[in-house]
């Protein structure tokens, strides 16, 4: 069983690639590292979850580019029902543009029917809570934007914090399981169920998580604190 993950000398933010390791730790998967000079190997070969994480916005330009060439095969891996995991910002990426604080346009690869906005004088800081079916989600945004249009149900619905963007509860995107989402940090490692959840998508029929108990302890705190009404959320 293989992990792949895209681009890791770029998108490498905020401790994002733990989540690929947290995984294949618990699963005894392999770890595959796709440089900018390599062509995906989901492409051509059988992985169970396909990974890519925030980079910085010149990095977005830069993946935008480099990924252009593949998306056929993202588009088909989409419909025969692939695991494809996008935390950050790379999100973005897969949208039809991001604007900038002058006015102008950056294209996207159009994949989803959002648009963003980047106003890198203004960060948007915040923890969140949300749910995922029965699940409690929880994890922290940091970013310079937000994005707008149709996101339908999300990936997770919003109980605290702002979804894809402030005015909106779902956060996030799905398709078919391909999930973005803005959350950013070891987000897998930080939501216990939410690990063994993307296991079992992956194949693994009755998972065992990587330091369980601990993880779920603090899990289990987190949802408590980030429940309090008395909790700030953004900063």
């Amino acid at each position: 069983m293989k992990i792949e993950v895209l681009y890791p000398e770029i998108c490498n933010l905020y401790g994002d690639l733990a989540n690929a390791e947290y995984l294949a730790r618990s699963c005894g998967a392999e770890v595959v590292k796709t440089s900018l000079a390599e062509e995906p190997r989901f492409i051509h070969e059988d992985i169970a979850l396909v990974y890519m994480g925030g980079t910085t916005e010149r990095g977005q330009s830069i993946v935008r580019d480099t990924f252009e060439p593949h998306m056929e095969g993202l588009v088909k891996r989409i419909a025969d029902g692939g695991l494809i995991l996008i935390t950050g910002n790379a999100m973005e990426i897969f949208g039809k543009y991001i604007e900038n604080e002058d006015g102008t346009l950056e294209k996207m690869l159009g994949l989803f029917p959002i648009h963003s906005d980047r106003h890198m004088m203004n960060r948007y800081n915040s923890l969140y809570l949300g749910k995922l079916e029965d699940m409690d989600i929880v994890g922290f945004k940091s970013q310079f934007g937000h994005s707008y249009g149709d996101n339908g149900d999300g990936l997770f619905t919003t109980v605290r914090g702002a979804g894809l963007n402030p005015g909106v509860i779902p956060e996030g995107i799905r398709q078919n399981n391909l999930m973005a989402t803005y959350l950013i940090g070891p987000l897998v490692v930080l939501n216990p169920p939410f690990a063994k959840y993307l296991l079992r998508l992956m194949g693994v029929q009755e998972p065992h998580l990587a330091f369980e108990e601990e993880a779920m302890d603090v899990y289990t705190h987190r949802v408590q604190q980030f429940s309090e009404p008395e909790r700030g959320f953004i900063y």
